[in-house]
């Protein structure tokens, strides 16, 4: 028999197949799902209405297979939506208002349900994306940092790279989609020396970060209290440029790393977080980032499993968890 606690809604694009791994589950369970995309579907059919007076709040989302009453929504999971773009039949300025507006009404309507457990709230998601945010958080949490200077001067930029003497890398701040000709390009980390360094920095925020001599790489995926460990072995500094390469196995977390975890989670508001480290040989693992709706789907199948199953425990004990 179907659960009548209430549907999870699900945001997210149509291409999204690491959705769908949660969703089957959901399904097994008979969880009610609503998937909607509010960057593109409310251009295709769907509808959202929220109504507001004194003590009460009811909204309604309309898709074109579905009737959803925002008040029986018990989860809310934001994985990847696709961003606001304004109504396709509109241009300049026009479609510009149509994207913001958007961005404002649909978004904060679908931020604002009541009594639903999001993973993640939105504005969490958003406000745990600054990689300085994410850098003074990790560091207020306990984690080893390497020395990381971000910065838009040349010679701050030339004294850093000198006096690290284990090398320097170079990562950017956001990740920006970017083409050269008529071929998207990824801006890697790399190591950086200091006769690169010119006055181009002057034109926007760089991170430059110590390079950590290390043996290899994790990922530690956290779903509120349940966290699995992936090893990372790659030849590459950037174990992301050929993933063709690199091996993954299981690994334990220490306990330590697992208490600032919960703390850096608990500092953005976070259930969901895609942790990256270093670790070097003598077992020492610096926090490099943390991405709050991070793929995880590739990781080994006993760790992919055990991630969709956290999140599908998640949504459907919405707020009661």
């Amino acid at each position: 028999m179907e659960d009548q606690r209430g549907s999870v809604l699900v945001l997210t694009n149509s291409c999204d197949v690491t959705a769908d791994v949660v969703l089957r589950l959901l399904a097994g369970r008979r969880v009610s799902v609503v998937r909607v995309d509010p960057g593109a579907d409310f251009h295709e059919g769907a509808s959202l209405a929220a109504a507001y007076r004194t003590g009460d709040q009811r909204g309604t989302l309309r898709t074109r297979s579905r009737e959803l009453d925002l008040t029986r929504v018990r989860s809310v999971w934001v994985r990847r939506p696709s961003p606001y773009e304004g109504a396709p039949g509109l241009q300049g300025q026009d479609r510009r208002f149509s994207a913001e507006q958007s961005y404002w009404g649909t978004g904060g309507i679908l931020a604002s349900l009541p009594g639903a457990h999001y993973v993640n709230h939105p504005w969490s998601n958003r406000a745990a994306e600054y990689k300085p945010a994410q850098l003074a958080a990790a560091q207020r949490s306990g984690f080893l940092l390497p020395h990381t200077l971000i910065t838009d001067n040349e010679s701050d930029a030339r004294d850093f790279v000198a006096h690290e003497r284990g090398g320097v890398v170079y990562k950017p701040v956001w990740n920006t989609p970017y083409r050269i000709g008529d071929q998207p390009h990824s801006v890697w980390v790399r190591e950086v020396h200091g006769h690169e360094i010119t006055s181009a920095v002057a034109v926007c925020p760089h991170i430059f970060q110590a390079k950590v001599d290390k043996a290899f790489d994790v990922r530690v995926t956290a779903v509120g209290d349940r966290l699995t460990g992936t090893r990372i072995d790659s030849p590459d500094l950037d174990w992301r440029y050929r993933q063709d390469l690199m091996r993954c196995t299981p690994i334990a977390i220490p306990e330590a790393v697992a208490d600032s975890i919960a703390s850096y989670l608990a500092d953005f508001g976070l259930t969901f977080g895609a942790f990256d480290f270093a670790v070097t040989a003598d077992r020492a693992w610096y926090f490099l980032e943390c991405n709050p709706s991070g793929q995880w789907a590739w990781q080994p199948a006993g760790t992919t499993d055990a991630v969709a199953h956290a999140i599908a425990d998640q949504l459907q004990r919405g707020s009661g968890t």
